[in-house]
């Protein structure tokens, strides 16, 4: 019997943390979409995309732009925080 090594274990994970999040974006899609519309033309969006540390903020409107941008800020400040803590403990 062979008994499963590091490798093995981080590729499980990881795999199942990409189809954890692909199953999470699917049930909020069906729920927005079953929900209907009661926003009364009122509807703000935005978005991020993050490039490593480096995030790119796109929206409608500024009230949602400063959100996202906050969010962005604190998800930037979350990852070089875990890259120095990795790069210090496995150094």
């Amino acid at each position: 019997m062979n008994t499963p090594t590091e490798t093995d274990i981080l590729y499980g994970l990881g795999t199942t943390l990409v189809f954890t999040g692909i199953a999470i974006m699917l049930l909020a899609i069906l729920r927005l979409s079953l929900s209907g519309n009661k926003a009364n033309g009122k509807t703000r969006s935005g978005g991020i995309i993050l490039i490593g540390p480096v995030p790119i903020v796109f929206g409608i409107d500024k009230e949602s732009v400063k959100k996202i941008l906050l969010l962005a800020l604190d998800l930037t400040v979350i990852l070089i925080i875990a890259m120095i803590v990795r790069y210090s403990v496995w150094r």
